[in-house]
């Protein structure tokens, strides 16, 4: 090579550089040093909307009705032959250092089924029940100034660190093959709208919430070098865009937009469930495009699901033709001998709705497993 060539060669590579770089941060995502695979992730869910509905359920592989800790199983498997292609967990405790979550989950092995499920191309989402540091009870006490107190200056404020640091452990212990850290789902301080946390609207002002969330985001990213979070703001019910963006930290902190909502009447009688839902998505929807934001709805279920019909009838119609990223049911705990009844979100074999769990599954529009397995969410 002349020495006329090499020098045009040397003044292209920085453009070359330049241009790669561009290429590997293009992404949306909130977090600009996020992992290469939570950025992929992040951008493949997008593309995913065009094509369905993932499916997702609590604690799905930790146990269901009637067993616990069963290798590969699942109640979702047990009704399909396949998982959800969405899985939710929990790590309230983890501030506590208790060796099981909230649910008695154990968190070694929430790991392992957080590991095995990344390694076969599903996703995971985590929600946090921490305790309230103010007054040392559960997350449902909404002893008023518990949310200001873990504000910078605030007298629990360096206590709310260390649940941070044991928490940004955790996120960063994630690995799955090649070590390479695994991209979660989380929904910090959800159900923010409501009013049983302590974290809740009727706890602070939107001033106190979006300080408290910009510094629980900014110390994980800049401190504890988290880059493996695909953060998600979850709100309960909310009856206007006013409403859902009150206490909405900003699009730097924030990446999925979500919601939840139960059902708790009969949906042959009542209506209700299927108008609120399709209210709120038409308002989330919105924003999600106003904001290039992925919207999902983030919690659902019909306890005991006494409606055979309630996947295809119901909960189709909640949905409508909106897009969204996901829908999750709660967990499949069984018998609660403390309320003396069944709790459950999801079918099982001989449930009243398997029938009609089986139609709901193979429909076009929505995804397991299997079809996000064959798309690699986690591959360009």
């Amino acid at each position: 090579m002349t020495k006329f060539k090499i020098y045009y060669f040397l003044l292209f590579i920085p453009l070359i550089i330049s241009c790669s770089i561009l290429k590997n941060n293009n992404s949306h995502i909130a977090d600009k040093k996020a992992t290469r695979k939570t950025r992929i992730l992040y951008d493949n869910l997008f593309k995913l909307l065009d094509k369905g509905i993932m499916f997702g359920h609590q604690d799905d592989l930790a146990y269901g009705v009637e067993w616990k800790y069963e290798k590969d199983r699942s109640d979702i498997k047990d009704v399909t032959g396949d998982y959800p292609a969405v899985y939710g967990w929990d790590i309230g405790g983890l501030e506590k250092d208790s060796p099981n979550n909230i649910d008695g989950v154990p968190f070694d092995k929430m790991k392992n089924w957080i590991t095995e499920i990344y390694n076969r191309g599903g996703v995971n989402t985590i929600s946090w029940h921490m305790d309230n540091p103010y007054t040392g009870k559960n997350s449902w006490d909404t002893t008023p100034n518990s949310l200001a107190s873990i504000l910078p200056n605030g007298e629990k404020h360096q206590l709310y660190i260390t649940w941070l640091d044991k928490a940004a452990d955790f996120f960063n212990s994630l690995k799955g093959k090649g070590g390479k850290k695994i991209p979660i789902l989380y929904r910090p301080f959800h159900e923010l709208t409501g009013n049983w946390f302590w974290w809740c609207k009727n706890n602070g002002s939107p001033k106190e919430f979006k300080e408290l969330w910009k510094f629980t985001i900014d110390y994980w990213r800049n401190t504890k070098k988290v880059h493996n979070l695909i953060i998600v703001y979850n709100t309960a019910d909310f009856m206007t865009k006013e409403d859902f963006m009150e206490y909405y930290p900003g699009n730097d902190l924030v990446d999925m937009l979500s919601f939840d909502n139960y059902i708790y009447k009969n949906p042959t009688e009542d209506s209700t469930y299927v108008k609120n839902c399709q209210r709120q998505l038409q308002i989330m929807n919105e924003i999600a495009k106003e904001n290039h934001k992925i919207p999902a709805f983030a919690e659902t279920g019909y306890e005991g699901i006494p409606y055979e019909n309630f996947w295809t009838e119901t909960l189709l119609n909640a949905i409508g033709n909106y897009k969204i990223s996901y829908v999750l049911v709660w967990r499949n705990h069984g018998w609660q001998e403390k309320e003396n009844k069944m709790h459950y979100y999801a079918p099982y074999k001989g449930q009243a709705s398997e029938k009609d769990f089986i139609k709901f599954y193979n429909l076009d529009k929505t995804l397991f497993q299997k079809e996000v397995s064959k798309i690699n969410l986690y591959k360009k």
